[in-house]
């Protein structure tokens, strides 16, 4: 019912930008809110950004400063601008849409795309 497309990902150096893109499809109504994880082997997945569908955002600690997050709703396309990359930032991006399946319940389902490599060398 909804499809998520990644892209932007690729290797860089440290010090670095990339800018990742996810375009929505489907039933992509009654969005609560998009997002970006990442995760590396070994550890579990983390939020990286989030943007409400009030345009509310939230970041890891570890990012704030250096990534924004931003949509465009003509398009469908949430954004993750990514400066000052750090090796630390290497993983595998996810982007994340949930939307409400029960506003009354307060359910609501997760939706993913197949993830984008960012790689970050020293």
């Amino acid at each position: 019912q909804v499809q998520l497309v990644e892209s932007g990902g690729g290797l860089v150096q440290a010090g670095g930008s990339l800018r990742l893109s996810c375009a929505a499809s489907g039933s992509i109504f009654s969005i609560l809110r998009m997002g970006w994880y990442r995760q590396t082997p070994g550890k579990p997945r983390e939020l990286v950004a989030v943007i409400t569908s009030g345009g509310s955002t939230n970041y890891a600690d570890s990012v704030k400063g250096r990534f924004t997050i931003s949509r465009d709703n003509a398009k469908n396309t949430v954004y993750l601008q990514m400066n000052n990359l750090k090796p630390e930032d290497t993983a595998t991006y996810y982007c994340n849409l949930r939307r409400t399946t029960n506003p009354v319940w307060g359910t609501w389902n997760d939706y993913w795309g197949q993830g984008t490599q960012v790689t970050v060398s020293s």
